[in-house]
């Protein structure tokens, strides 16, 4: 009763702002609203490319120049390249912190959790490589063979999170651990095979950038924004040195302390006493927020106790989330999606870019993580997640085939060719809608729900 109380009371003081933010923020909540965005810009994209506007769409993203700097010795680039290589700097970057806390608490904290998602990641990643590589072979783009090594985190989650609680929880903890170690090995991909000239110079500052940065964990410093200060110096000059600059996004959230000020316990205390003090403020004077300056220092108080309880890394990851998932993510894929489907972009659907791509992202990538996942069970090295059985795992094997968005940015790392990114994007897109259909077809005929699941046994 208390509860419905406070919430009728809350309801009373909402706007009419809030009225019509609401299905924003709904929106928002929803799981799979980041792969919805996503997808959206895709669409756009690919619906711009094929208008009769379609010469704009190149010209837009190519040609449109942005200096970013002090007046004269500021750095220039197209706007494709800024969205590219910095604000997909700051997409690595999530990512990073996504890896550090798995690694620090998550599905990747021991051997035996980490084993299962890190082995599917490697088949994930082995298989779909070989067999690009096997489709071409000796010719110039067999240095292609990253493009259907990678997973797309949004969008696979997103189409996992359209099936709602049918989907066991621990199915998609292990897409996302199979996404995550995936984005460690296309990161380390990215940084050995896409880097061809080193301006040492530059590499040895960003070294002793990256080494200023561990000086900050190692003082405990909590502040975010000095870590973001750094990192944004840094990746300027990994940008310089020829490594390509989202690196640099990595390398700094592997510095973010993933520690608190204080503890748990010390926490509780603290905001007891603010409450507490809020409490004798509204006995003691008037009960309005403006005009009580006893509230506005418990409301302080009791905010610089969150602030100090919550790890920086967590408070950077809430923060950014939001950001990349309906903005940083969708605004890559409008400037990337769009191909032009005309005759001559049909008919390379036989070359061996877009039937690797294809076939190593909608056949080898569920190849590869339901072999290497069956040999993890049957060795006895790890077990499948509790309430999934082997057709959950085949839906979410297919999934892991949506390589959109590290794709596409591998794809422009691999090839300078036009009419191999062409082709390749081609194949990207194709092979992520059929990796999509695929694990949507195995998921619809797997059991619905945990407690379905855990019943089973009961009925024999």
């Amino acid at each position: 009763m208390a509860r419905k109380s406070h919430e009728s009371s809350l309801s009373r003081r909402r706007t009419p702002l809030d009225a019509i933010l609401r299905p924003f923020r709904e929106f928002a909540g929803f799981q799979a609203s980041g792969g919805i965005m996503l997808l959206a810009a895709a669409a756009v994209a690919l619906v711009w490319a094929n208008s009769p506007w379609k010469a704009g769409y190149d010209e837009f993203w190519s040609d449109t120049r942005l200096t970013i700097g002090p007046a004269g010795h500021g750095l220039t680039l197209t706007l494709g390249i800024w969205i590219n290589d910095l604000l997909m700097a700051l997409f690595f970057l999530l990512v990073g912190l996504e890896v550090k806390r798995e690694i620090l608490v998550g599905e990747l904290a021991t051997v035996r959790k980490a084993t299962l998602p890190v082995l599917a990641a490697l088949g994930g990643m082995a298989v779909p490589g070989t067999i690009y590589a096997a489709l071409n072979l000796g010719g110039a783009t067999l240095s292609g063979w990253g493009i259907p090594v990678a997973t797309d985190i949004a969008f696979a989650l997103g189409v996992l999170a359209l099936f709602g609680s049918r989907i066991p929880t621990s199915l998609k903890v292990f897409l996302a651990s199979l996404a995550i170690a995936d984005d460690i090995g296309a990161l380390l991909i990215i940084a050995i095979f896409y880097t061809e000239h080193l301006h040492m110079g530059a590499l040895y500052i960003s070294a002793g950038l990256v080494g200023l940065l561990v000086v900050l964990n190692l003082l405990h410093v909590m502040a975010p924004g000095a870590y973001l200060l750094v990192g944004a110096f840094l990746w300027y000059f990994v940008h310089e040195s020829g490594v390509h600059a989202t690196i640099a996004g990595v390398l700094v959230a592997l510095t973010i302390p993933g520690r608190s000020r204080v503890d748990v316990r010390a926490f509780v205390d603290h905001g007891r006493r603010s409450l507490e003090t809020f409490e004798d403020g509204l006995r003691g004077g008037p009960a309005r927020i403006m005009t009580n300056s006893q509230l506005v220092d418990a409301v302080h108080e009791l905010q610089g106790a969150c602030e100090k309880v919550e790890t920086p890394l967590q408070r950077l990851e809430h923060a950014l989330h939001p950001w990349v998932a309906f903005v940083i993510v969708p605004l890559f894929a409008l400037a990337n999606a769009g191909i032009s489907i005309s005759v001559s972009e049909i008919q390379t659907m036989s070359s061996p870019v877009v039937f690797g791509v294809i076939l190593g992202l909608v056949l080898g990538k569920p190849l590869g993580i339901m072999v290497f996942c069956g040999l993890a069970v049957r060795t006895g090295l790890s077990s499948l997640p509790s309430g999934v059985t082997w057709l959950h795992m085949a839906g979410v094997s297919c999934l892991a085939g949506i390589g959109f968005t590290m794709s596409l940015f591998i794809t422009y790392l691999a090839f300078s060719d036009p009419h191999h990114i062409a082709s390749a994007k081609l194949g990207v897109v194709a092979a992520s809608f059929l990796a999509a259909a695929g694990g949507a077809l195995f998921l619809v005929r797997s059991p619905s729900t945990d407690r379905e699941h855990e019943q089973a046994p009961a009925a024999h």
